[in-house]
């Protein structure tokens, strides 16, 4: 299973690199079991560090892009303080990996370097979330409705860390206290069918931000002034040294990012090991405070830091393989210090809710660990009929991904299956889609065909407003009243080895 997971490492860039610090700092000689310690050392902990703040500066590359035009437009950029509204469904040109298709995204960088800002959620009578991210992609409020455990719709004052300290209130407004001054807003707002996209538009283009210093004299008719430059195109922001140029660059970022945003007391522990390699807080390691040898490891380190990643996302789909049917299921949205978790999220959909708002599970595989893959063969995900109506207050969905986490281009433009499709139950209750290449002939098992690409591809299940009951059971996996489907190939037969009929 590894194997089918693992990147190519770039081989030539990090020969190059340690070439040239080699070259530079000279030849270990007569120390080369010292620099080889020292070396092995510094890639270790070099790959926790990378763990660990790969999420952080996935967010600073994220922010610093988004924020670099000065009016919003409808694809994800905006000034600070400023939402930019998506007017559709996520399509291919939207270039996020992995979103869904089930709501519309609004999105915001906060900065309350200046004041808090007022954030007002409408009432919507539907899945409507706002959550509130911090740098480090923990999700601490979710506003809203269609699930539990939500602060309900109205007025908040969003503070930064030294804004409106010891208060609950502030202008009447309850005071959501944010633990940095760098907020990342993302708004879900859910859209029924294509007829509904106006009523959900409406919904969306009413949540406002607001200065506090504005509010009581502008309230919701505030609008933000015009800029001085008109810049209407987002300049791409790449995080230093992660391409394989100048290495020890990220590094140096990442102290920069530490320093900005101080990390939580329970890293301490894992910072005081990484402060040996100069790697924290305002740290960056050169050749003037290190030794070569742990030079020549923190390069290796950051080439290595994806597959690192990589290897994380298979540990986390071995270890819960059996008990959730054959696909990774995580408790996600705050992670504490389980950075593997957290960095395995950042890669697969980053700014994930919490499990009481939304549980994403994602098949990377069929049942029995073979590769999803349209080119070989065709697949079924069957729903036994217990797992109907599925608990959820919200909606649920399961949408199809190339392995890159883009959709897969289809004449039906259809990337995702659930309860608001036309779906073909069986006689017995249960469900059956159909994950291949070429459309089925009989017309029901049409309406329930996922087009797959011509190669490797996974799926994400994500369930909105799961009932509070549902949620321990569903994330702790096995027996239980509960499961994702099970995917399972077909054969030269036309069934799977389960049995289940596959499309015509």
């Amino acid at each position: 299973m590894r194997q089918r997971f693992r990147r190519h490492l770039r081989a030539g860039s990090v020969a190059l690199a340690l070439i040239a610090v080699i070259a530079a700092i000279g030849a270990p000689g007569a120390h080369a079991e010292e620099f080889e310690q020292e070396r092995q050392r510094a890639l270790a902990l070099g790959l926790q560090a990378y763990e660990y703040g790969q999420p952080l500066l996935d967010t600073e590359r994220i922010y610093r892009t988004a924020t670099s035009v000065t009016v919003p437009d409808h694809l994800g950029d905006a000034p600070v303080n400023q939402f930019s509204h998506f007017l559709e469904l996520v399509t291919e040109r939207h270039g996020v990996v992995a979103p869904n298709v089930d709501t519309l995204y609004s999105t915001a960088w906060l900065d309350l370097t200046a004041q808090p800002i007022v954030l007002h959620v409408p009432e919507s009578g539907r899945f409507n979330v706002v959550e509130l991210l911090s740098p480090y992609t923990e999700d601490f409020s979710n506003i809203g409705s269609g699930a539990s455990g939500l602060l309900p719709p109205g007025d908040y004052v969003i503070a930064g860390p030294t804004q409106l300290v010891g208060r609950e209130t502030s202008s009447g407004m309850k005071v959501i206290h944010s633990p940095y001054a760098r907020v990342w807003i993302t708004a879900r707002t859910l859209a029924m069918s294509r007829e509904d996209l106006a009523s959900a538009l409406a919904v969306q283009e009413s949540t406002k931000l607001v200065p506090l210093n504005r509010w009581s004299s502008e309230g919701l008719g505030y609008k933000p002034p015009p800029p001085a430059t008109l810049i209407t195109s987002p300049w791409p922001y790449t995080i230093p040294g992660a391409a394989g140029v100048f290495p020890l660059l990220y590094w140096a970022a990442l102290g920069r990012a530490l320093k900005q945003f101080p990390p939580p007391a329970a890293d301490k522990p894992l910072l005081e090991q990484l402060a040996t390699i100069d790697i924290g807080p305002g740290l960056s390691p050169t050749t003037a405070n290190i030794s070569e040898g742990t030079l020549v490891g923190l390069i290796e380190a950051v080439s290595l830091g994806p597959d690192q990643v990589t290897g994380d996302v298979e540990a986390q789909l071995k270890a819960g393989f059996a008990a959730h049917n054959g696909w990774l299921v995580g408790d996600l949205g705050n992670y504490s210090t389980n950075y593997g978790l957290r960095a395995v999220t950042d890669r697969l959909g980053v700014g994930a809710l919490t499990p009481n708002v939304s549980v994403y599970m994602a098949a990377l595989t069929d049942r029995t660990g073979a590769e999803l893959n349209g080119g070989v063969t065709r697949f079924l995900a069957h729903f036994p009929a217990g797992d109907f109506p599925v608990p959820v207050q919200g909606a649920w969905s399961i949408t199809m991904y190339k392995s890159n986490g883009r959709f897969v281009e289809n004449t039906l433009n259809r990337f995702a299956l659930g309860d608001r499709s036309n779906l073909h139950f069986n006689p017995d209750g249960s469900l059956d889609l159909y994950l291949q290449t070429t459309q089925p002939s009989s017309e029901t098992q049409r309406e329930n065909w996922l087009p797959a690409p011509i190669g490797g591809f996974q799926l994400v299940m994500r369930l909105y407003g799961l009932s509070e009951k549902a949620i321990p059971s569903i994330l702790q996996g096995g027996e239980g009243p509960w499961q994702p489907p099970t995917v399972q190939r077909c054969l030269l037969s036309g069934k799977t080895a389960a049995g289940w009929a596959c499309a015509r």
